[in-house]
Order: C-alpha cells, then structure tokens, then sequence
C-alpha cells in the first residue's frame, strides 16, 4: 500500500481514514477539499494540475472525489482502493454532526471557508449530498471496481470493520475485509 484511493460517500469517513493510515504508513496526504476550494468556495484553476501532480509520484494517500473533474485518475494511479461502504444512517449521522460542529464553531476549512446553517439547503451540501447520492454512490463504486480489477480492494462496510482494519495494520496485518 503506496497509492491509496478512499472511497466512499461524504460523510464515511475518508479524511479521517486518510490522516491516520498517513500516519500510520508515513505517507504523504493530499485533502482534496483543501486542492479544490479556493476563496468564496470557487474552484482553484490548479486542482487538475495539482492533482496530476501528487498522484504521479509513489507515494500517496487520497479521497475518492470530484470524479466529475479527473475522470477515473486516481484510480489509474492507485494500488489500493479502501472503500468506505457504511450504512445510510451512519453516514448521515456523521454528516449531520461534523456540518452542524462546523457550522457552530465557524472554524475555517479551506482557504478562508467556513461552512454556515445557511449553506445547509443548497443542493450540493454534504448533508444533502450524502442523502440523495448514497445509493448511487455505492453502485458507482462497485462499477468502478469492476474496471480496476489489478487494484488492492478493502472493502469496508461498518464502522467496526475500519476499527478492527486499522487495528490490524498496527499489528503489522493487511487483511482485507469483503
């Protein structure tokens, strides 16, 4: 595991995922929220050319995002894809709490963003993201997989079974789960 690709809907978990097998692995992370958004939200014209830039090195650990952007890059470049398959609810019980902590504390995300209660009705929200694309983001997914058969799978598909995953690279085990 040098390339790793997380997948998952917003909310499963990936940036989180992504600090600690950096951590854990020493490897360099790339945020792409953090690539993406420049001031007022607006997308920064470098985020392909960045993008392009971190995946062709070797080594590397990512969110799988912005697919409308870079097309299936990522997936070309990674060794290992760890998709984060959570149930509905706790996605949006995920969700729900870390817009709603945001939104509170008013902290800066990106670039001088901050998330806010008004952001919440807009279509392409996390909260509303996560609801009505959780399903089409699951099946996408498997399509995906379908396509990268050369690539490491771990497929993730509870909040336990990353617990007990994570603990296992501690421990010096790389069992894939699913």
């Amino acid at each position: 595991m040098e390339r790793i690709l997380i997948s998952g809907i917003s909310g499963a978990g990936k940036t989180t995922l992504a600090g600690r097998l950096a951590d854990r692995l020493s490897l360099p992370r790339y945020e792409l929220d953090a690539l993406h958004h420049g001031p007022g939200w607006v997308k920064r014209p470098e985020f392909e050319d960045d993008v392009a830039r971190f995946s062709s090195g070797s080594r590397w650990v990512t969110e799988d995002q912005y697919h409308r952007l870079l097309g299936d890059l990522l997936w070309t470049r990674a060794d290992t894809v760890i998709w984060l398959d959570l149930p509905k609810h706790t996605v949006m019980t995920r969700v729900l709490r870390r817009s709603f902590t945001r939104a509170i504390d008013g902290r800066e995300l990106w670039n001088g963003n901050r998330e806010s209660f008004r952001d919440w009705p807009k279509p392409d929200h996390p909260i509303r993201w996560a609801w009505s694309n959780h399903q089409a983001r699951r099946e996408r997914t498997r399509q995906r997989i379908t396509h990268f058969l050369a690539l490491d799978i771990v497929h993730l598909a509870s909040a336990s079974e990353v617990r007990r995953w994570l603990g296992g690279l501690a421990d010096g085990g790389t069992d894939h789960a699913g």
